[in-house]
């Protein structure tokens, strides 16, 4: 299963792009991240695997996580036109996806964030989710990018006791 979610966010590119990869602003827009470990590497740079616990209802969900790409390697003095990669793919039980995101200029104050998702599934229950459910992991998706653009454009922070 894919798609793709995108979202404008009025901010420069450069500013989106350490906002996004800084792991101290994760949990005020990332909903239901209980933790973010590197496990091995350095956060955020490529290769790095982390382990990531997620709330979600009353469960805790446990992914790992590997950075497969990061474009360009520092995110300062991005040169203009350069588009920002940050690929990850993350693993749980009976799931594995694939996460694509790309960071262009829409104009110099204005990012454009484009997020292409691809979910595997195996075991029986997870592959009834995918079937049965898929538009939730496109809106999932979508209500990350829009925390993220409030947290970015607003400072708001999802534990601040929004939906």
């Amino acid at each position: 299963m894919k798609h793709t979610n995108s979202i404008e966010i009025a901010l420069p590119r450069e500013g989106v792009a350490q906002l996004l990869s800084d792991p101290a602003h994760f949990p005020k827009w990332l909903r239901g991240l209980v933790l973010h470990e590197p496990l091995s590497g350095t956060h955020g740079q490529l290769g790095t695997t982390s382990r990531v616990v997620m709330q979600s209802g009353q469960r805790e969900i446990e992914l790992t996580e590997t950075i497969t790409r990061r474009e360009p390697a520092d995110l300062r003095g991005i040169p203009e036109g350069i588009v920002v990669h940050f690929h990850r793919e993350i693993v749980g039980a009976g799931m594995r996806s694939v996460v694509r995101d790309r960071l262009t200029e829409a104009d110099p104050e204005t990012t454009l964030w484009e997020s292409e998702s691809e979910y595997r599934f195996s075991g029986l229950l997870m592959r009834l989710v995918g079937l049965l459910m898929p538009s939730s992991f496109r809106k999932q998706s979508q209500q990350h990018m829009q925390d993220f653009k409030e947290f970015a454009e607003q400072g708001k922070d999802v534990r601040d006791g929004q939906d």
